[in-house]
């Protein structure tokens, strides 16, 4: 699996080869540094890296992760996340590029999307509400009744109700990379990403759709 931390910067459109407009979402998901190189055979026992992204102060860092840095000769980052099975042989210190994607290639993007704040069954579920008319009051954008009469006698475990909505993380797979723009070190993807602008999202090789499949055809 190939994997890179991005920022989801914006949207925006370009035109392909037929004149046609691809709506595309604009993400920043360059440099990535390794951290940590961790192998099945040593202390560790599985395969695995660690990314850094997003330059960060030293002294805004806690002194636990800054220890976990400087331990592995890394620089100061915001984000870190690891990634197991990486195809890629890289070792601590290596910069990974947008390059490591094509044109073309398949990518499943895991974000944090917006928050919604409390929402009714009507927002947050779809639910129809009660009539608008016929003598009904106080009812209209309400679940109606959430017992069970009897037996058990309590609320069914699952029950859709009010609530919070939003600010979960969610994955979107197979979009497509339209552009890579190496020196901005930016992917241009085909459709939208979760999360809002300036939020981290993580942009892995598609699992339904990976680079070796495409390679084979």
């Amino acid at each position: 699996m190939i994997a890179l931390i991005g920022k989801k910067l914006g949207h925006t459109r370009v035109y392909d080869a037929k004149g046609n407009a691809v709506p595309v979402t604009v993400v920043l998901a360059g440099p990535n540094r390794v951290m940590q190189v961790k192998t099945q055979a040593g202390k560790d026992g599985y395969n695995a890296v660690q990314l850094g992204f997003d330059d960060q102060k030293e002294q805004r860092l806690t002194k636990a992760l800054l220890g976990h840095i400087k331990k592995h000769n890394g620089a100061a980052v915001k984000r870190i996340r690891e990634f197991r099975d990486f195809s890629l042989a890289v070792k601590p210190g290596d910069v990974l590029s947008v390059n490591v994607f094509a044109q073309g290639d398949f990518i499943d993007a895991i974000g944090v999307t917006k928050g919604r704040g409390f929402e009714g069954v009507m927002k947050r579920h779809g639910f129809r509400g009660g009539d608008m008319t016929h003598g009904a009051k106080g009812w209209h954008r309400r679940s109606g009744a959430i017992g069970c009469r009897l037996f058990p006698g309590t609320v069914n475990r699952g029950q859709r109700m009010p609530g919070h909505m939003g600010q979960v993380q969610r994955t979107v797979q197979n979009l497509e990379i339209v552009q890579v723009r190496e020196g901005d070190n930016v992917l241009l993807i085909k459709g939208s990403l979760p999360g809002a602008e300036g939020d981290y999202v993580i942009i892995r090789e598609s699992k339904k759709n990976p680079k070796t499949a495409a390679k084979s055809k």
